[in-house]
């Protein structure tokens, strides 16, 4: 069976601030392979190159060198149009700061992927959704209205409702306190579970971390 998710070589350099200076290298050489349904959390610590790691393997960001390889497709052989229709095809995305759109209710931030790429039975979708991450009795509240760990519940049931090959997740549990963050992890690895779908994430969480199935841990941009 082909790897899902396939990084060689990946290296990442920016330019210094001072211009006499070298390029800073912020990845080198980083190389993996994940299959289906696999769970790899990216650790280390701040400033190790664990976001810029996880930006290039969503392609919403260009390596210096290297490739990466998403179900078969080179992601940098396409331009930034391809890379934003293969992302779409495959991918769901959790941030820290939950990315909500502040003018839409819980219900209509879920829809709005499905609507996107046209699907007619959004609506039903998108509520059943938000049913199994435990918040049918908040479908029209806004997100400010919600808690911290309701926000990243209807961020989740956002993610995983186009039904992902990929879940890229940067900090899921970053902005919670560490019951709620539980909660979350717990939602995060069930719905993993159910649909099979392939989880890459960065964590300081050490408990999230070990309940992933494959660790990548970073030290000044290289692989430990």
């Amino acid at each position: 069976m082909a790897a899902i998710v396939q990084a060689i070589g990946l290296s990442k350099q920016v330019k210094s601030p001072r211009l006499e200076e070298l390029p800073l290298q912020i990845l080198h050489e980083v190389s993996f392979s994940l299959d289906a349904g696999d769970s790899l959390a990216i650790v280390g610590s701040s400033g190790s190159g664990k976001s810029t790691l996880l930006g290039l393997l969503a392609g919403l960001d260009e390596p210096t060198a290297g490739r990466v390889l998403l179900n078969g497709v080179d992601l940098f052989g396409l331009d930034e149009d391809g890379r934003a229709r293969l992302r779409g095809e495959l991918a769901g995305f959790v941030f820290q700061s939950f990315q909500l759109l502040p003018a839409l209710n819980a219900l209509e931030n879920v829809m709005l992927p499905l609507e996107l790429q046209g699907v007619t039975a959004a609506k039903a979708r998108a509520t059943l959704a938000l049913q199994n991450v435990g918040l049918s009795a908040r479908l029209h509240h806004l997100p400010k209205h919600l808690s911290g760990g309701e926000q990243q519940r209807v961020a989740l049931a956002r993610a995983f409702v186009t039904q992902p090959k990929i879940l890229f997740a940067d900090e899921p549990t970053g902005n919670l306190d560490a019951a709620t963050g539980a909660q979350i992890i717990e939602l995060m690895l069930e719905l993993n579970r159910a649909q099979g779908t392939t989880l890459i994430l960065v964590t300081h969480d050490e408990n999230l971390a070990a309940r992933c199935g494959k660790q990548l841990q970073l030290a000044a941009g290289r692989v430990v």
